[in-house]
């Protein structure tokens, strides 16, 4: 069942068309993955769909409580509010009736005495059972645990950049929504967060189109692709996968119909400057076909990076880092760390965030010094470094002229000279946009310009961090052609499975507290390994559980000492007493109305009585362990 049509939608930025009368339909519990080169204007399309931009021409048909939530690549918050304030931040019913009771919790909590709050605190217990709310406050609080946000009360201006991202993300989620609009999630987020939100979204009751770069993500949450090429909308069924295969099929096709085109052309004009004979109006026919043959576009060339590009020559000796050590606000990052680099070298640093990748990055780069130990450099070592907080750029430059500020030309280990135009076509920049000034270019648009200007530089040692993050698909598979043919070392900081299966073949793991661990193989080589190891702990864990009660009572214990027997006696009796008097304290509390005395008192006795019921519980397991295990050796000597 369709959700929402969207019938011929057409958008311009200055002179550019981003999308030209695109219709298309969503339907219940679809998984669209968007995707396109930057700067085509996905995201626009996003905010226009989330209702916060519009469209030239076109409409959209949905439900009247029809309902959007957008995430934006960066998320605006207000500095003041708290977290749980955020993300129950809305208008729906729930949202209002879980904002009001986190409040009136609150204000219980600073003042327990008052009959005000707690009358409060009463009327909106109320109201989440009436809206069957609670399950929504359970579900919000486990989403902030899994990804990392534990303190429910700080204000977001307390947060780092990376903890606000992930409370936008749970805002997202959490909110009810037709349609969930993600654009960028998994930016600034780890692989085992990436994982879980994989498996949220699986389970996700709404419709989700999400812009991302993480192919393996786009892989498994998506069952139809959206393409968005020079202001047309492809459509494929399928994942990231079929979408591949489906594209080269219409590249194909395309790529048939145009020499189909050109071979026309070619006869039409051949038979026209032959002078052939014939009727004047036959004749002015044929010239208003070739004219129409003209003026179609052919599909756009795809750029192969098919040489070796742009490295200084790269001596045996490259880097080798000696016993270094390095805390930051006296948290150990690295401790005796011991690495040496060789030529060709391909290196993934992968690690949860804050766990030091970027600062072993900036230690190799000799931006950082180290606590201890020492990096001898080789002496022909150039440097090449693409970091997260790239330079600002000149918006009043044009892309070419900033590119020309570096090279104007770069050589091919052939010695062969590359222009930087040509460089420039090779990153998705034709012709034409070369001269475009770069404040008119999007955000995707400048960090790819940045990446290529670090290669015209080139470097023989290249140092990536978080290169995924902002970069379109087609971008990163350029880069990683270009990765496949460049001659020197690469070292990757990155949370992109897929770039990081693609582009390394060993890998250096940050498990905390200054720890690394080594790993030749990639990425997914690794983490099949890395579960391999955790079910055999476990299940070695479990064994030595099992066999711990048995051996410690065969040793010990032979039989229930005389209190334990009477304990065990009565224990069942005295679970059902404290029952009973749970349900005596629930209805007690329903006749004591509004008398907030009474009712404050019988609550702290339900919890009391709570509390020791808890316990009595815990301990009839114990002794029901006991006894069972006792049996089972008295059976064991018959």
């Amino acid at each position: 069942m369709s959700i929402l049509q969207v019938e011929n939608l057409t958008k311009s930025y200055g002179e550019k068309t981003l999308f030209n009368q695109l219709t298309f339909t969503i339907d219940e519990r679809q998984r669209i993955g968007l995707i396109g080169v930057n700067g085509t204007g996905k995201s626009t399309l996003l905010k226009v769909l989330a209702g916060l931009d519009s469209a030239e021409a076109g409409e959209m048909k949905h439900a009247k409580d029809f309902r959007v939530e957008y995430l934006p690549q960066d998320p605006v918050m207000d500095a003041e509010r708290t977290v749980l304030e955020h993300i129950y931040y809305g208008d729906s019913e729930i949202m209002v009736a879980l904002r009001d009771y986190e409040k009136a919790q609150s204000a219980l909590e600073k003042n327990p005495d008052s009959e005000q709050t707690q009358q409060q605190l009463l009327s909106m217990q109320a109201k989440m059972d009436e809206l069957d709310a609670w399950e929504a406050n359970t579900v919000a609080k486990s989403v902030l645990m899994k990804l990392g946000i534990g303190t429910f009360e700080a204000k977001i201006g307390e947060l780092s950049g990376g903890q606000r991202k992930r409370v936008a993300i749970a805002k997202a989620l959490i909110q009810p929504a037709n349609i969930l609009i993600l654009d960028e999630p998994t930016n600034h987020l780890d692989n085992e967060t990436i994982e879980w939100l994989e498996e949220y979204l699986s389970q996700y009751d709404g419709a989700l189109i999400v812009v991302t770069h993480d192919r393996y993500f786009l892989n498994r949450v998506t069952n139809k692709i959206y393409e968005l090429d020079q202001g047309n909308l492809y459509i494929y069924d399928g994942n990231y996968e079929m979408f591949l295969e489906k594209k080269a099929e219409r590249e194909e096709q395309e790529r048939l119909s145009e020499e189909k085109r050109q071979n026309t052309l070619r006869r039409e004009l051949a038979w026209l400057r032959r002078g052939a004979k014939a009727r004047t109006t036959k004749q002015k026919a044929r010239k208003q076909r070739v004219e129409a043959l003209q003026d179609e576009s052919g599909p756009a060339a795809s750029q192969n990076m098919d040489i070796a590009i742009g490295s200084a020559r790269l001596g045996k000796k490259v880097i080798e880092l000696d016993g270094v050590s390095k805390s930051l606000d006296g948290k150990s990052l690295l401790e005796d760390f011991s690495y040496l680099v060789v030529p060709e070298e391909r290196l993934g640093i992968i690690g949860a965030n804050g766990s030091g990748k970027t600062t072993l990055l900036n230690i190799i780069a000799g931006r950082q010094a180290p606590d201890a130990g020492h990096v001898e450099m080789g002496e022909t070592v150039k440097i090449g470094y693409y970091t997260q907080d790239h330079e600002e750029l000149d918006g009043n430059l044009k892309v070419v002229e900033y590119i020309k500020e570096t090279a104007e030309v770069i050589h091919t280990a052939n010695g062969d000279v590359i222009t930087a135009e040509q460089m420039l076509e090779r990153f998705l920049f034709p012709r034409h946009q070369q001269w475009t000034y770069i404040r008119k270019l999007s955000g995707g648009e400048r960090r790819r310009l940045y990446l290529l200007k670090v290669l015209m530089e080139e470097p023989n040692v290249l140092l990536l961090d978080e290169p995924t993050n902002d970069l379109d698909t087609e971008t990163l598979g350029v880069l990683e052609e270009y990765l496949d043919h460049f001659p020197g070392v690469v070292i990757t900081v990155s949370h992109d499975r897929y770039f990081l299966d693609r582009t390394v073949d060993r890998l250096i793991a940050f498990e905390g507290d200054g720890h690394t661990r080594r790993f030749f193989g990639n990425y997914s080589e690794y983490m099949d390994e890395k579960k391999k190891l955790e079910a055999l702990e476990k299940q070695q864990k479990q064994e030595v559980q099992r066999a711990e009660p048995a051996h410690k009572q065969r040793k010990k214990q032979r039989k229930l000492s005389y209190k334990e027997q009477k304990e065990w006696d009565g224990i069942e009796d005295e679970i059902m007493a404290l029952e009973a008097r749970l349900e005596e304290l629930q209805a007690e509390i329903g006749e004591a109305g509004s008398d907030l005395g009474k009712v404050q008192e019988l609550y702290k006795e339900q919890e009391r009585v709570e509390n020791e019921l808890e316990a009595t519980m815990e301990r009839w397991e114990e002794l029901a362990q006991l006894v069972e295990e006792i049996e089972q050796e008295k059976e064991s000597r018959r």
